[in-house]
């Protein structure tokens, strides 16, 4: 048997002190997420962050910096992702970019309100990504490479 990681990323966008989250459907369950997902053949990191979070959110966006890098083991299935987590700002709304079908709702939320939404996050890096952020672990993207 092959084992292999799988590449994700993910972008916290923050504007006027809210962050850009998706509410979609995981295992048929509804859960928030940050925009995020995998890297496709032949594009960077960043461009696989630009790209999941305009499919995701139809917001096109600046990817700043990196928060960081981390593994998650699925409890259950045992799948491993390696995620690399962005952060950025939104550039513009594009209403006529397709939404992907998963995605049931767009939110900006304070930080208060991921806290409370805690039982819904897709994963425990959703809020552990988002607590590096706001302790202040944003890294230039020159440390990819």
């Amino acid at each position: 048997m092959t084992w292999y990681p799988h590449v994700t990323v993910a972008s916290i966008i923050e504007n006027d002190g809210k962050f850009l989250f998706v509410e979609e459907v995981a295992n048929g369950k509804r859960v928030i997420n940050q925009p995020a997902g995998h890297l496709e053949a032949e594009e960077t990191l960043i461009e696989a962050a630009q790209r999941e979070t305009l499919e995701e959110t139809q917001w096109q966006v600046a990817i700043d910096g990196v928060v960081g890098m981390g593994l998650y083991v699925t409890p259950g299935n045992g799948v491993t992702y390696h995620r690399s987590c962005f952060f950025g700002r939104p550039l513009a709304f594009c209403p006529e970019s397709l939404l992907d079908t998963d995605i049931k709702d767009v939110l900006w939320l304070s930080v208060d309100d991921v806290r409370q939404r805690k039982e819904m996050l897709r994963s425990p890096l959703v809020l552990d990504n988002l607590e590096r952020y706001l302790a202040g672990h944003r890294y230039p993207l020159s440390m990819m490479f």
